[in-house]
């Protein structure tokens, strides 16, 4: 990164930090700036001979040696002991509205207490948190704000609900568990914003901690996610089914780049595996590509190829699918598959009309899938 780019990331982040009013923290727990790394023992990988260790967080299974650190850039070899170097170290801290993540079957309306950690462990050439995705924890500027004091943020904020997410929450996996659990104790929910690259057994784990997981999952195709990813397919949709298998509220985004992971054949082979897999009423959000970071050679996603693919996922038996980041699109709204009527209205990150009654369509009473209250 040049030195010109870092200087307004860093700011950039700052911001978010600075709360710029928008914030409120008790006394006792005011994040303060962090002048160390984290040095807290991770808590998925093998000691082998010589000091060297094998990370088994994600399918990268890195293989270090002594004072090494994995793909992801945040976790290191001292001696023989893996550690994590960002657990309570917050990059990007904000409140936004579910809707944003997005989450559309989960509290409609309510506010997420957002938070991210520097570090990932893919690489996606479009990424649009690259500022802080992919660089070193000694380059952008952090706060201290342990586990304890993140339920009581949120619920001094009036937030329903912390939202693990802006990079790519497995990196930071021992902070986010252990801030899960601590804000039970305040009765706010967990929500994760994830690229499902993750090994089974951490997520089971996880699985029973939080309240709601939404996998960014970028293609249906292996040679994608080697080259534009940096990363496999075929571990995220393992996660997708254990989340699904295990009951936890999933909902999954589909970033539609042109020419790239928009072939309609493709959409219909993915549409068919999440109708198998998951079945009908997994919410599914066609989200609208803008060009960023390593991919400013395409134009954004044309509204019409996503208006073909939301036909396509229809057509294939998909209850409930979304275009997203075109504000005021109809297909932000939620219908009800059995008669059709808007059920939830939605401009933006906006909620209009709400026509729910516990969980049931007003007009017809069916039953819609999802946690509303």
């Amino acid at each position: 990164m040049k030195r010109r780019e870092f200087i307004k990331a860093s700011s950039y982040f700052c911001i978010y930090l600075s709360g710029g009013g928008s914030i409120s923290y008790p006394f006792s727990f005011s994040p303060s700036k962090s002048t160390n790394l984290s040095r807290v023992e991770a808590r998925y990988y093998e000691k082998l001979p010589d000091r060297e260790i094998r990370c088994l967080l994600c399918p990268r299974y890195c293989h270090l040696g002594d004072k090494e650190r994995g793909y992801c850039g945040v976790r290191e070899n001292e001696g023989g002991t893996y550690y994590t170097l960002v657990y309570g170290k917050v990059c990007a801290l904000n409140v936004d509205p579910i809707e944003k993540k997005p989450f559309f079957h989960f509290y409609p309306g309510t506010q997420a207490f957002s938070l991210a950690t520097v570090g990932c462990n893919v690489n996606c050439k479009f990424c649009q948190n690259w500022q802080i995705s992919q660089v070193r924890p000694e380059q952008v500027e952090a706060f201290d704000l342990p586990p304890e004091a993140v339920g009581l943020a949120a619920k001094n904020n009036n937030c329903l609900s912390i939202a693990y997410t802006y990079t790519e929450p497995v990196v930071f996996f021992e902070y986010m568990v252990d801030s899960a659990l601590a804000s039970k104790n305040y009765g706010i929910k967990n929500v994760v914003v994830t690229g499902g690259h993750i090994n089974l057994k951490p997520l089971e784990e996880l699985i029973k901690v939080v309240d709601a997981i939404k996998v960014d999952l970028k293609s249906f195709s292996e040679s994608f996610y080697k080259e534009y990813v940096r990363g496999e397919l075929k571990p995220v949709l393992e996660a997708i089914k254990l989340i699904h298998q295990r009951k936890k509220w999933l909902e999954i985004v589909y970033l539609v780049i042109p020419t790239l992971n928009d072939q309609e054949l493709m959409i219909r082979q993915l549409c068919r595996w999440l109708l198998k897999e998951t079945g009908p009423d997994v919410p599914l959000h066609f989200s609208r590509f803008h060009p960023m970071y390593l991919l400013k050679n395409l134009p954004p996603t044309p509204i019409s190829t996503l208006e073909k693919l939301h036909s396509i996922a229809k057509e294939e038996g998909l209850r409930y699918v979304y275009i997203g980041n075109v504000p005021g699109h109809k297909a932000e709204s939620t219908y009800c598959p059995f008669c059709g009527q808007m059920i939830i209205e939605r401009v933006g990150y906006q909620i209009g009309r709400m026509e729910l009654r516990q969980g049931r369509c007003r007009f017809c009473h069916s039953t819609i899938p999802g946690i509303w209250s």
